[in-house]
């Protein structure tokens, strides 16, 4: 396992900055931190009050990455963008969508990659590491209360390295505290995947071991660490373990679907399905900043005359990131779905104001007649489109493109259908895992399963939340060419795309992995992998 570490960058950060982190991590109350003035890296490493603070503070800088302003929040909606699922429409996050950027290691897309994820998730697994050895060091620390710390730090530190080898493909990883001695010591080769899914396995099975089934709304528990070791299972093609950690999450544990879909994305989403929601808090210090995540989702229907921006209707947006035919398709393949209006999506808008109060609103159409097509199809697209509305939230100010809310990262619904993915790929039947999820959204029970099947539902009930772009990727090159090429944006229904800004022509099968940036390359050693075609 490698034990160099980090780019000069992020190791002087760390250096410099580690006890400011955790005194802002201190902060927040509804993580039960215990605040301090006078917080250092001495007390941080050295008490049991201290290594629970620099726990709570492995939740803020996980939660970085959604609050990152850069380029309107784009570390919110980049890896939905870059799907088979979204027709990215405009502003910088749709030049990364349609792979116009983020395709080269010196263009600018790759740039700010770089600091959203490649340094956000080294940051993360460093700092977790630091705590994980300083607490299986320390003394006069009660043995269960050490192993918590121990098993959330390991959680975060899985959760980073299986993020960047999800993304890059290509990366490092280490067990090694950065020290004065070894900060800025150069990598020269990346890990290997036996080296990877070894720490993953092993950090994730001591989660499991020493989590509860329960703790505080966002803090990682026993099901969530479970869920995660079977998402990692699934990309080492270990059914039979993804299978295990699954089902026995479901039978095993206190987690249930919600009744309907429309009960999942609503309140503060701290649930019986929920299983990790990165929590944010209005007026408190450390209680998180307000982003655009809903925004870049939402489509601009409050200018038209007639109606205002309110959150039933998703709130305040830019029409971004939009569900596209596809995923609209396979939604409507069963009329008594429930998650194509109102509960995952918003389908129409409606008058709130003036002699049209309550009526739709039609005003703009969409190409359905490729020899006839439409000539409001632009408008129709930027102003009523459907949207995706899993993010906005009853408390969101309408009148604001920022807003602070809850996110929800994983949930039982893509337990079950990894359940039924796995038991397809080994043994058993998936049926009842994956018509559970059906059911609940009163569509008709499947009678066989396959890939596509699997695919499908995936799409359906989790679009969005940030987990297509490595489904496609984990179930082979020719999975994710065949879909993107297939079916990403909108293609001949929305022609002012056509050429270059189509992502279905620029698609190329080398990005499958993400480009190391330059920036970041610089600072690796000399003969450090690039990922391939680039």
């Amino acid at each position: 396992m490698k034990t160099k570490f980090f780019n000069l960058e992020i190791k002087i950060s760390i250096l410099l900055s580690i006890a400011l982190f955790f005194f802002l991590a201190s902060c927040q109350d509804f993580l039960e931190e215990q605040p301090s003035t006078l917080i250092d890296s001495d007390y941080i490493y050295t008490t049991e009050e201290g290594l629970k603070s620099g726990v709570v503070s492995l939740y803020k800088i996980n939660r970085d990455r959604y609050n990152n302003g850069t380029e309107d929040f784009m570390g919110t909606v980049l890896m939905s963008s870059r799907s088979d699922l979204a027709f990215s429409r405009t502003g910088y996050t749709g030049l990364m969508g349609r792979y116009e950027r983020g395709v080269s290691p010196v263009d600018q897309g790759a740039n700010f990659v770089s600091g959203i994820f490649w340094k956000h998730y080294y940051n993360l697994a460093n700092k977790a590491t630091a705590i994980i050895n300083a607490a299986e060091e320390v003394e006069g620390v009660n043995e269960n209360a050490k192993n918590q710390i121990i098993a959330e730090a390991k959680f975060f530190r899985a959760e980073a390295y299986f993020y960047l080898y999800r993304m890059f493909n290509n990366i490092y990883i280490s067990t090694e505290t950065v020290t004065v001695e070894n900060a800025f010591d150069v990598v020269n080769d990346r890990s290997s995947k036996e080296e990877i899914f070894t720490l993953l396995n092993n950090d994730l099975s001591f989660s499991i071991d020493h989590l509860g089934w329960t703790d505080a709304a966002g803090r990682v528990t026993k099901g969530t660490a479970k869920h995660l070791k079977a998402k990692v299972a699934m990309w080492e093609g270990n059914w039979e373990e993804a299978k295990y950690q699954a089902v026995s999450l479901i039978e095993e544990g206190p987690h249930s679907l919600m009744p309907t879909t429309a009960d999942v994305f609503s309140g503060d989403r701290n649930h019986a399905e929920a299983l990790f929601v990165i929590q944010s808090k209005d007026d408190l210090l450390g209680g998180g900043e307000n982003t655009m995540m809903n925004a870049n989702y939402v489509t601009q229907y409050f200018h038209i005359a007639g109606i205002e921006a309110n959150v039933e209707q998703g709130g305040r947006g830019f029409s971004r990131v939009l569900p596209n035919l596809y995923l609209l398709n396979l939604l409507a393949e069963d009329p008594n779905d429930t998650r194509d209006d109102n509960t995952y999506f918003r389908l129409k808008y409606y008058y709130t104001s003036g002699p049209n109060v309550g009526q739709e609103i039609t005003i703009y159409q969409p190409i359905t007649d490729l020899d006839n097509p439409s000539k409001t199809y632009q408008k129709y697209y930027q102003n009523l489109h459907p949207s995706c509305i899993k993010f906005a939230q009853e408390d969101d100010n309408p009148d604001s493109y920022l807003n602070r809310s809850n996110i929800m990262v994983y949930r039982l619904a893509e337990t079950y259908l990894i359940a039924a993915e796995a038991i397809m790929r080994s043994s058993g039947d998936p049926l009842p895992y994956i018509n559970a999820v059906r059911t609940r959204a009163k569509a008709a029970p499947l009678t066989s399963v396959d890939e596509q099947a699997i695919l499908d539902e995936r799409a359906r009930e989790l679009a969005f939340e940030g987990q297509r772009w490595f489904t496609l990727k984990r179930m082979g090159q020719s999975v994710i060419d065949r879909q993107i090429t297939s079916y990403a944006g909108d293609g001949e229904y929305f022609p002012v795309n056509l050429g270059e800004k189509d992502p279905r022509e620029n698609w190329r099968p080398h990005y499958i992995n993400f480009p190391i940036a330059q920036i970041d390359l610089d600072l690796l050693g000399p003969n450090y992998p690039q990922n391939t075609g680039y």
